[in-house]
């Protein structure tokens, strides 16, 4: 109940923030800037995709995935941090009668829901602009579209309780967001990288040759421990 009660209230302060503009921006970019690619090249790579243009659509999208993930990871647990440390008013949140665990995992159910708001408009947009490149409606993989948007999003969960950690422990945000910045940055060769590692389950995930259980799985459980590591530190953290 608290952390519904703590819940409600974040989502009344990110009305003011912008939040739900970025969650808006990053999906719509991404289609955009792909919709401008097909528009440049359309029948380059028609030709190119002619054994399954929904498939190819899929492809050329996913590419900027895993550092558009990263990114928004990066900036929505930035602006969910900003709006106590904007205001300085930690001590008068901390002050009501609801427990530090809820203030701290309402934090933490917010990001997720925006970042899988980001995921589902991703999703719907890529249906939406397979559709306007003419591409058959009786051919729209629709679960493909849907690992598209969410295997990753669940493989990139480690890097969100991380970042939201960061963001809530330090009012000036250059080391989250320096860090999110050079994650997203070394996501562009996770190809190179062992399966273990957390950069690179997003793109494994999605590409990878194996089931995406490692990925996937070591996602959610490691995002679970970053979790309660960050929760218990946020309830013995002095704050200003």
């Amino acid at each position: 109940m608290m952390v519904a009660r703590a819940l409600s209230a974040d989502f009344l302060k990110m009305r003011r923030k912008g939040i739900w503009l970025l969650v808006l921006l990053g999906s719509v970019g991404l289609l955009a800037m792909q919709g401008l690619n097909f528009g440049l090249r359309y029948d380059y790579l028609l030709q190119h995709y002619q054994d399954d243009p929904w498939a190819g659509l899929i492809d050329e999208i996913f590419s900027f995935v895993p550092i558009a993930l990263f990114l928004g990871t990066t900036l929505i647990a930035s602006q969910i941090a900003n709006v106590e440390h904007g205001s300085n008013s930690w001590k008068q949140l901390l002050a009501l009668p609801i427990s530090r665990g809820a203030v701290f995992t309402a934090k933490y159910l917010l990001g997720i829901i925006a970042l899988a708001a980001s995921c589902l408009i991703l999703s719907c947009g890529t249906v939406v602009l397979g559709l306007a490149l003419k591409f058959s409606p009786d051919h729209i993989p629709y679960l493909t579209i849907l690992k598209l948007s969410f295997v990753p999003f669940l493989a990139a969960l480690p890097l969100f309780a991380l970042e939201l950690w960061l963001s809530l422990t330090f009012k000036n945000q250059a080391l989250p967001i320096t860090l999110g910045i050079t994650a997203a940055i070394a996501s562009l060769f996770a190809g190179n990288y062992p399966e273990w590692f957390p950069l690179a389950w997003p793109l494994l995930a999605f590409y990878g040759k194996a089931s995406p259980a490692l990925p996937v799985g070591g996602g959610i459980i490691l995002a679970f421990i970053i979790y309660l590591a960050g929760m218990g530190q946020f309830r013995g953290k002095d704050v200003d």
